[in-house]
């Protein structure tokens, strides 16, 4: 998920040249960079529990440089939302309502006449218990020193704010570490991890025969076969092959507010119907584009195919597979109108995204209870065709390629069989089959490629030292 805040620089020198309509509007880019600013600091406070003022510095400021003199925001507990405003051209107001987490709003009524969750129970966990109550300090002085450089901090800009990891040996926690202020149970935000979320629902819509993933999407908009995009398939969207002129969510530039996918999360209250307004740059299944319009398109389909509400929508997704996995603390958010983000806004604990990856881990199998599709697994991780400068599968990042991303990955010591769940600033879901082994990293990390390099070598450092300690 690229930044919107990097647009804000550019928009105060563009104003007096920019007359386009459309995402070209220097409003709307003022815009998605306000609905960045109150979304993401109202989750960071009302859903994981940090400090305005914490949370600000490590998520927030390091986007804006001069741009801070223009924007202005504020933090209302007593209403639980943030409002912010951008040079007074733009502003936006986001609202915390549980179970929703945060919501980018004009009228707060549209939120509080959602339908209500009527059974917060969550049903028994399948997955045994992957450590005791307390934090799992590690016994190896190899591992312990893995956490030790893991979390090393730079003395300056670009800081690395590691918040939280879980390394998960044989389905059990043999280290974990957290940052000041972070524990066992603070939801931390997935960004674009939580497509990998959004893969394992349209794996148990596929199990249960309401999909094919071989198939044309069901989209309504799309249902006209002479509609060119009436040919687009699930494993399309999937994959990021589906041809949408949707701009694209990969990488960052001072333009990124311009860019339709920032808009339509950042200042569209329907993004999937956005989404499915768009028209088709390339044939499906042609040219690999990396676009949250894909992830939101999949997302209402969860939606309609669990109930066509956000409770259902909720409920469906902890029936089936938050609570079978134990993930007690899951805040998965949605749009205006009731769609998921499933393109970036779930936040969880560490140790609710390992569990998460114990599920890939272990085939799609939890408990003796198969949750994913046979083959499922595989599936997700194996390589899609045009993605090979960056390793991608179908909503996982894969080292099962000969692209350059996964060559990269590899040479610096992850190993071939590798995938992992992978978002902004460093959140890491990395499964390896090879190893057994699970580890979850998270944080605000702004070193260049999503701090990959860090993150290599604490896998590096972990293998070797469970080798090691196996051997003694």
């Amino acid at each position: 998920m690229r930044h919107p805040l990097l647009a804000a620089a550019a928009l105060l020198g563009l104003f007096p040249f920019i007359t386009g309509c459309g995402h070209l509007a220097p409003s709307r880019a003022a815009g998605v960079a306000t609905g960045y600013l109150s979304h993401q600091l109202c989750s960071a406070v009302f859903v994981s529990g940090r400090s305005p003022e914490s949370a600000y510095r490590e998520m927030i400021e390091p986007l804006t440089g001069s741009v801070a003199l223009f924007m202005r925001h504020t933090v209302d507990r007593g209403s639980a939302e943030v409002r912010a405003s951008f040079a007074g051209v733009a502003d936006s107001r986001a609202v915390y309502r549980a179970p929703w987490g945060c919501t980018i709003v004009n009228d707060a009524a549209a939120i509080e006449a959602r339908p209500a969750v009527t059974d917060n129970t969550p049903a028994p966990a399948l997955l045994p218990p992957i450590a005791d109550a307390g934090i799992v300090e590690p016994t190896d002085p190899d591992l312990k020193r893995a956490l030790d450089r893991a979390f090393e901090e730079p003395l300056q800009a670009p800081h690395r704010w590691t918040q939280a990891i879980v390394v998960v040996h044989r389905d059990r926690i043999v280290a974990e570490r957290y940052a000041p202020g972070i524990g066992i149970d603070t939801p931390l935000t997935g960004w674009s991890a939580t497509k990998s979320v959004v893969n394992a629902l349209i794996g148990i819509l596929v199990r249960d025969g309401h999909l094919d993933v071989s198939g044309p999407a069901p989209i309504a908009a799309w249902s006209d076969p002479n509609d060119p995009r009436h040919a687009i398939t699930i494993d399309q969207l999937l994959r990021m092959t589906s041809g949408l002129d949707m701009g694209q969510s990969l990488t960052s530039s001072a333009f990124t507010a311009f860019d339709p996918t920032a808009q339509m999360v950042f200042t569209e209250p329907d993004t999937a119907a956005v989404a499915q307004r768009a028209p088709l740059a390339h044939a499906p299944g042609m040219v690999w584009n990396y676009t949250n319009a894909n992830t939101q398109l999949l997302s209402r389909i969860i939606r309609d195919h669990s109930g066509g509400t956000p409770a259902a929508t909720l409920a469906y997704a902890h029936r089936e597979l938050f609570d079978k996995l134990g993930m007690r603390h899951v805040t998965l958010e949605f749009d205006a109108a009731g769609t998921p983000i499933g393109a970036s806004h779930m936040w969880a604990p560490a140790r609710d995204w390992a569990r998460f990856g114990l599920l890939y881990l272990n085939d799609g199998v939890v408990g003796g209870q198969r949750i994913l599709p046979p083959g499922w697994v595989d599936y997700s991780a194996r390589h899609t065709p045009g993605a090979d400068d960056y390793g991608y599968g179908a909503g996982f990042w894969t080292n099962r390629g000969d692209g350059a991303g996964a060559r990269y990955r590899i040479r610096a010591g992850m190993p071939a069989d590798a995938f992992m769940a992978r978002g902004s600033n460093g959140q890491y879901v990395v499964i390896i089959p090879s190893e057994q082994l699970v580890i979850a990293r998270f944080g605000n990390s702004w070193t260049q490629r999503g701090d990959i390099e860090s993150v290599n070598r604490l896998i590096v450092d972990v293998i070797k030292a469970l080798k090691v300690g196996s051997s003694t």
